[in-house]
């Protein structure tokens, strides 16, 4: 085992004795860190159910989990040299005996822990937290967490109770009507979901204005510069309401304009239209000012020309110029008065879509993540609660460690500030110390769309040190610098690239350098700027000629695509070395990262596959556009419905059959009107494809009829072999698409009714967007987002996709004001509504977009670990001005040079040699194929079910039952009602005395459930006193008999497991009599159904074993006569399955 060799700044920082504060550039080993601090945490005494280390993702936790388990399961095997060395490494000093005893003991100890180790997200941590104190939460005990997908749907139910209420809720129709002529309805669709995401802001900013909209409109109308009074309407009037004096200049400007060039003459004769008509200026207003603004908005350069000027007044230049700053002032009010509209409208709207969506979730006692963050917060804040579940807390709780500080949100800060208020306070349950500790790194906060900030890294860094400090407390703000994850020319682009102070704004704070001092230093690595692709100048089309030849156009983004792939399978084929491995280049050595998923992705997958290169697909599927899923929503829909020709034709062409053109022609051909489904029965015979696929069509189609979605598609994908055959076509990756549509079925079913039609829709009525893991030690290239990329690396990463910028966003806009700086929300719903204060706004959110960008570019150059290769490919218009690709090239002039062997391409790059013994020794064989051969019984059927069964169940009898009479008819289920009774009371009462029968039956059927008029009532009784007291049947209910008899047994394959409804055994013979209710009784034995004769051959045949020397006699008793028939016995030795 390699010993712990942690840097004195990383073994400061997991010091368990103090509070500590880890900022930590990419790759210093911040999760080595945070695992070492754990680690010493447990070797000081703290038992594993003490510490609570949250992490930002699922896959962090395990990886973090993985390794405390491997450092301690090794402490128990290592000889005492090593585990010496070890602890040395890890704590930098030298181990007692009884430190190194404890070590041995701490992985039974964790084992023994209930629930292992407490490492966790944020998410997990809440969900908990609810799970444990339900009712103090104000929320179901039973209550389960929601994905993505789930809270669209609900949302979009909440959004269609909305939009019924608005028909009875004036002012929220008038909010709807005013919003739905300003947006279209998936701009409406965007808000909403961002309304949802913004509940905690809302909740803050509705409970503190009490639910006054007056007050919050006042509010918002003084931020944009408004009187309280003022909206768009007043301010028009005041805009028309013109004394004589300023009008008579006007219209004197205008007469002279009207003479001038064919400019002035338009603007004037506007001018004066609108000055002679005192009542329609309002509505002309807008033309008005056209002859003031541009279609911009900027005033006229000329408001008036010289022709004209000369026909008019000395001060007519000054009369245009003093009325276009007014109009420019009033057009300025008036797009605050909208943005003011804007705003009001959507918060009236967005108040009741968040109180819909919180109730349509709390009546299915669901949870989204959201929620548990917001009511995590408010148990821990909740007055007259909150202390006592933190006294519950502080008995279980001395230490709390946060991961990824830079991407926790400000709710989420809320949270861990609540749970660790008692830490600095000398209060808590056990007098022992208590820390906090954190690490991230403000650079690399790249998720502003989950309310990520990377200034709340240094403000909850302040908040905890003077917390600290209060209390007297050990802390230590840490920084760590020494990368072990690239080589030196990586990060000598990187420190150049953000060398300037534009170029580092919003990465760093407090004047701090990016710099980075590299530990491999020796190692070789590459940085390599290839020139930028565009388009190429578009040829004359000449004389047009019969499109008879396809073209395709190569866009640049496509060469580019093809130029990687090209380069990778070029290494591959020469078996390219990576010096610091000793190595040859594998395919999982190399990640593709991109901005946007939309466009460049795809074309890059592609490349790589027509090269037959292993490629991992994307990050993100959207799963009803993959080629399985797509087959299998074929499939259920003509399952549903035959007479769906394009979803049939589309199955038999799917793997799942294989039909060509041909045979699909050979079908559909001139079958006049019948459906394909018919065709394909009518012509089955014409080939053995054709019959099987029918065959199994059909047999898919009943299947449909009594299974569960899940129950369907897990049918067709196993037993009938769908998923072998859609791989075998679409290959290994179609697994992913059909395991992740499987989940969906069962997440279905757990939500709605088990019913295929309504999954089906359920499915394609909402985009499901899978996020895959790709790092699962796949061979394959790895083609990401530069957030999918966020922790991970890799040996050689391609930046194709530099040439772009952020876009702005139209969302809303968040303002801090007043003294207290509560959040105040600002949303124009159009550019052109937009007001100046809104504009400002969206100026400062679009700075921080390009500071977000920059970390992203941070992000995205530390993910390679030895090679990075930077290209670009350009649009119609060019590259965006302060694009990735200008920063890099920018930093690769001042430190590269003209690659080896340039031909005046213009590539340039920074090369470092291979000067030290490779120190990647571990991973050379990361990717290497596993050859395993499968087990044999992998391919082989299950085995049957044991028989009997275990445990035993009630047999039934082969073959199809004859169907149930309905309840529900004519007579609203009184024929069903009276054989139900009639079995009932031949059961009972038997075991009564004569007299008092009649009483005891009137007592039963006069239950009010059984909605008996009194005539039916006395009927019912008076066939069933018939009966007991014929005497033919009297045998039948006599001493040597017995209801409800229970039997069990096996008659050759066939076991049995039920109850005789009435028995009779005499010295002479036995009768079995079967009661059978509400089903037509047959006049003869002939129309009885062959399961019923099935069901009594057994029944004899068991008790035959039993009463060997006796005859047995087998009976049915109809309860629809009743009427007893004796069924003979001949006949029924035939029926024995």
């Amino acid at each position: 085992m390699t010993p712990h060799s942690a840097t004195e700044r990383q073994i400061a920082a997991s010091d368990p004795s103090a509070s500590v504060w880890v900022s930590a550039s990419a790759g210093t080993g911040k999760t080595r860190v945070l695992t070492d601090r754990v680690l010493r945490l447990l070797l000081s005494g703290s038992a594993p159910d003490q510490i609570l280390c949250l992490t930002f993702t699922r896959a962090a936790a395990a990886e973090m989990a993985n390794r405390l388990h491997g450092d301690l399961s090794n402490w128990v095997v290592l000889d005492d040299s090593g585990l010496r060395q070890a602890l040395l490494g890890l704590t930098g000093r030298v181990p007692t005996e009884e430190e190194m005893e404890q070590a041995r003991r701490l992985f039974a100890s964790v084992l023994d822990s209930p629930g292992g180790l407490k490492i966790q997200t944020i998410h997990a941590f809440c969900e908990s937290l609810l799970s444990r104190f339900p009712l103090e939460s104000d929320i179901p005990p039973h209550f389960s967490v929601i994905d993505e997908r789930t809270s669209t749907e609900l949302l979009r139910e909440a959004r269609d109770q909305v939009l019924t209420r608005a028909r009875e809720d004036i002012a929220l129709a008038t909010s709807l009507q005013h919003l739905t002529a300003q947006v279209s309805e998936d701009r409406f669709s965007a808000v909403a979901q961002e309304l949802t995401t913004e509940r905690a802001r809302l909740e803050r900013l509705f409970g503190r204005f009490d639910g006054s909209w007056s007050a919050l409109s006042t509010v918002i109308a003084e931020i944009l510069g408004l009187e309280a009074d003022e909206d768009e309407t007043t301010i028009i009037e005041a805009a028309c309401d013109l004394n004589e004096t300023e009008a008579a200049a006007l219209r004197q400007v205008a007469d002279a304009m009207m003479h001038g060039g064919k400019t002035d003459q338009r603007h004037g004769e506007i001018i004066a239209s609108w000055i002679d008509t005192n009542e329609s200026r309002p509505e002309l207003l807008s033309a008005y000012m056209s002859a003031f603004f541009t279609a911009e908005g900027s005033t006229r350069a000329r408001l008036i020309h010289k022709d004209a000027l000369e026909r008019a007044n000395d001060d007519a230049g000054q009369v245009l110029a003093e009325e276009a700053s007014r109009l420019e002032i009033i057009g300025s009010k008036m797009k605050a008065a909208q943005t003011a509209a804007d705003t009001m409208a959507l918060l009236r709207l967005g108040y009741a879509l968040v109180n819909t969506y919180g109730g349509v979730k709390h009546g299915r006692a669901l949870l989204d993540y959201d929620d548990l963050i917001t009511f995590a917060r408010q148990l821990l804040s909740r007055p007259g609660i909150a202390p006592w579940i933190l006294y519950k807390l502080d008995g279980g709780l001395d230490h709390v460690l946060v991961d990824e500080a830079q991407d926790t949100n400000e709710e989420q800060w809320r949270v861990i500030a609540t749970l660790t208020d008692e830490f600095f306070s000398g209060q808590g349950a056990r007098e022992r110390r208590r820390t906090v500790f954190a690490v991230g790194d403000a650079k690399q906060s790249i998720y502003s769309f989950q309310r990520a900030d990377p200034q709340l890294f240094a403000e909850w860094r302040s908040h905890f040190a003077t917390r600290a400090g209060d209390a007297g407390e050990d802390w230590r703000p840490l920084e760590l610098v020494h990368s072990y994850r690239s080589t030196p020319p990586v990060l000598s682009l990187v420190d150049e690239v953000f060398r300037s102070s534009e170029a580092k704004t919003g990465l760093v704070f407090d004047g701090v350098e990016v710099d980075h001092i590299p530990h491999r230093v020796g190692q070789s690595g590459l940085v390599q700027l290839w020139p930028v692709d565009v388009p190429d100048d578009a040829e004359d089309p000449g004389v047009w000629e019969p499109p008879l030849a396809q073209h395709h156009d190569v866009t640049p983004s496509v060469r580019l695509a093809q130029r990687i792939a090209s380069t990778i399978g070029d290494w591959l084929r020469r078996g390219e070395v990576l010096e610091s491995r000793a190595r040859k280049i594998q395919p999982g050595d190399i990640m593709i990262l991109v901005q946007r998923r939309a466009g460049f992705i795809d074309e890059m997958v592609r490349a790589l596959k027509q090269l037959d290169i292993p490629v991992a697909g994307t990050d993100r599927m959207i799963l009803t556009e993959q080629l399985p899923v797509m087959d299998l929503i074929s499939l259920g829909r003509f399952a549903n419905l035959p007479d769906d020709d394009l979803a049939l034709a589309e199955v038999l062409k799917s793997p799942l059959f294989g039909f060509d053109d041909d045979d699909l022609f050979n079908i559909a051909w001139n079958r006049k009107a019948q459906s394909l489904w018919a065709a394909l029965l009518e012509r089955r015979h014409t080939a053995p494809a054709y019959d099987v696929a029918a065959r199994t069509l059909q047999e898919l189609r009943e299947a449909a009829e009594r299974s569960a979605p899940y129950e369907f598609f897990a049918s067709v994908l196993g037993p009938a072999g769908g998923r072998r055959k859609l791989a075998a076509r679409l290959g290994a990756e179609a697994n992913d698409p059909i395991d992740e549509f499987l989940a969906l079925c069962l997440q279905y079913e757990r939500l709605h009714a088990p019913s295929l039609e309504g999954f089906l829709h359920w499915v394609e009525t909402a985009e499901t967007e899978i996020k895959r893991d790709l790092e699962l030690g796949r061979n394959e290239v790895r083609v990401l987002t530069v957030h999918g990329a966020k922790g991970l690396q890799a040996p050689i990463v391609f930046l194709p996709d530099t040439c772009r910028t952020a876009r702005d966003s139209n969302g809303i806009r968040w303002i801090q004001h007043g003294s207290d700086e509560q959040s105040i929300p600002l949303w124009p719903a159009r550019r052109d509504r937009e007001g100046e204060k809104a504009r400002e706004v969206r100026n400062a959110d679009r700075v921080a977009q390009d500071q977000e960008s920059r970390r992203l570019l941070y992000v995205a150059l530390t993910r390679a670990e030895d090679r990075l290769y930077i290209g670009g490919f350009e649009g119609g218009r060019g590259r965006a001005a302060g694009c990735w690709y200008d920063l890099i090239a920018g930093a690769m002039q001042e430190i590269g040079r003209p690659a080896d062997g340039d031909d005046g391409s213009g590539v340039l790059e920074l090369r470092g040699e291979q000067i030290k013994p490779p120190d990647r020794w571990a991973s050379s064989n990361a990717h290497a194929p596993i050859d395993v051969p499968l087990p044999s019984w992998v391919q082989c059927p299950a085995p049957a079910e044991p028989s009997p069964p275990s445990p035993l169940v009630p047999s039934k009898p082969e073959g199809p039952e004859p169907p149930v009479r309905s309840p529900m008819g004519p007579d609203d289920g009184a024929r069903f009602r009276r054989g139900r009774l009639i079995h009932r009371l031949l059961e009972l009462l038997p075991e009564l005395e004569p007299g008092d029968r009649p009483a005891a039956a009137m007592q039963l059927v006069s239950n009010p459930q059984c909605e008996l008029k009194p005539e039916a009532r006395q009927e019912i009784i008076d066939v069933t006193l018939a009966v007991l007291n014929d005497s033919e049947f009297a045998p039948l209910f006599g001493p040597n008999s017995q209801a409800e008899v229970a039997i069990a047994g096996v008659e050759g394959e066939f076991v049995i497991s039920g109850q005789i409804d009435r028995l009779l055994v005499t010295d002479e013979s036995v009768l079995i009599i079967d009661y059978k209710s509400d089903r037509p009784a047959p006049d003869t034995v002939d129309g009885v159904p062959r399961s019923y004769l099935q069901q009594l051959a057994v029944y004899r045949a068991t008790l035959g074993k039993i009463y060997p020397s006796r005859p047995i006699r087998c009976a049915l008793l109809w309860t629809d006569g009743p009427d007893l028939m004796e069924i003979d016995s001949a006949l029924l030795s035939a029926c024995v399955p």
